[in-house]
């Protein structure tokens, strides 16, 4: 009451049951059963626990934090039989770091986040699949390089396309270059060591995205060290690959590529060479139908700022916390199209006619799943 904490002492009857002999308090309104509560606060708790820490809500209300991680329990339990996220026409797969690795399904056209999965077994992920409604009308799924998804996908959609994220392929080729730079480490003096490792990120970025001194500080170390400069070529080549505008140009452009890779880093290309070969048939899907985890890098945030939020909290919590997240859901509202209720000619006269009352068609929301750029300023904002 006025942001001041409150206690309710209420004198309540006690009665006896004439059949069994058991005692029992009378009801009482507003209270929840469960607990010393009002439902008021119990449904408050419930919201603030999804914006802050259990501890801070048990301190403010003067309860237990094991109260509080119970009443959120059975906050996100009613919530999850009231919210209902739209199945993706266009569907991600991918993985999040909570704890340790946890599946993640998507959205791409809506950039949402839709479910997180406690693991990334095959089982787990055929479970959730085949209890997702419309989950036929699912067109293409972008993945990462994970058997288990791949197997499930073509056990449950398979009239879906696979398509494997470009971004996971073309990062083996930025770990191939990391590779090579790190092998120079034992030729090189300790300051050199530094400055190497300083320099790194400029050898990471494409030549299109450097700016002037970036490219003289990019030059000095590659002219000095050959295998360095054949690696970062390498990397660049690759990733021109994706500008093919067909399949048959793709590999044409891959087998020249696997030519230029000399003995002397072919090692270092080597899990990027068998990759591609492995997956060829699902990386080549993407020059037909170019989807593509585009939130990759929002998700890595995501991740980062996850996991300072998440210590002390389970994965149940931490699920929950970002997939209601109140305010950051993408919704729209889908108003019906007007029909026309007689197209015959209509007679005026005088005379009352009485028309039959047609209720006006309900207005109908789709909700997309938790936005993940706005969920990520939530995190970063503290709001959550």
């Amino acid at each position: 009451m006025h942001g001041k904490r409150v206690g309710l002492y209420i004198d309540t009857k006690r009665f006896r049951c004439r059949s069994c002999t058991k005692t029992f308090y009378e009801t009482l309104p507003d209270i929840d059963q469960n607990r010393m509560m009002t439902s008021r606060l119990s449904e408050w708790i419930g919201k603030q626990a999804i914006k802050r820490t259990f501890a801070s809500i048990a301190e403010e209300v003067g309860i237990d934090e094991k109260s509080v991680r119970s009443v959120f329990r059975d906050y996100i339990n009613e919530l999850e039989k009231t919210v209902r996220f739209e199945t993706p026409k266009w569907m991600g797969i991918d993985e999040i770091h909570l704890i340790r690795p946890r599946g993640v399904i998507t959205n791409i056209q809506n950039n949402t986040i839709v479910e997180l999965l406690p693991n990334r077994n095959k089982d787990t992920v055929i479970r959730y699949l085949s209890q997702l409604d419309g989950h036929k009308q699912i067109q293409y799924v972008a993945m990462d390089m994970w058997m288990p998804y791949k197997d499930a996908v073509e056990l449950v959609l398979p009239q879906a396309k696979i398509v494997i994220d470009k971004f996971h392929v073309v990062k083996m080729a930025n770990e191939a270059m990391e590779k090579v730079r790190k092998s120079y480490r034992e030729t090189l003096t300790p300051k050199q060591r530094r400055g190497l490792m300083h320099d790194r990120f400029v050898m990471l970025k494409r030549e299109s995205e450097l700016s002037d001194k970036e490219a003289l500080l990019l030059s000095g170390w590659l002219n000095n060290y050959p295998e360095l400069g054949l690696a970062y070529e390498l990397k660049e080549d690759f990733f021109n690959i994706y500008d093919a505008g067909s399949k048959d140009e793709a590999l044409a452009k891959f087998a020249k590529w696997d030519i230029a890779v000399t003995h002397e880093v072919r090692d270092a290309f080597s899990d990027l060479i068998r990759a591609w070969r492995n997956w060829q048939p699902y990386i080549l899907n993407y020059f037909d139908h170019p989807v593509t985890n585009a939130y990759t890098e929002s998700l890595n945030s995501l991740i980062r700022v996850m996991n300072r939020l998440g210590r002390g909290y389970s994965f149940e919590a931490l699920r929950a916390k970002m997939l209601f997240a109140e305010g950051a859901f993408k919704k729209q509202l889908i108003r019906p199209k007007f029909e026309r209720r007689n197209d015959s000619p209509v007679l005026f006269s005088m005379a009352y006619s009485e028309q039959p009352y047609q209720p006006e068609p309900e207005e109908t929301e789709l909700n997309f799943g938790v936005d993940i750029s706005t969920l990520i300023s939530m995190i970063e904002n503290e709001q959550i």
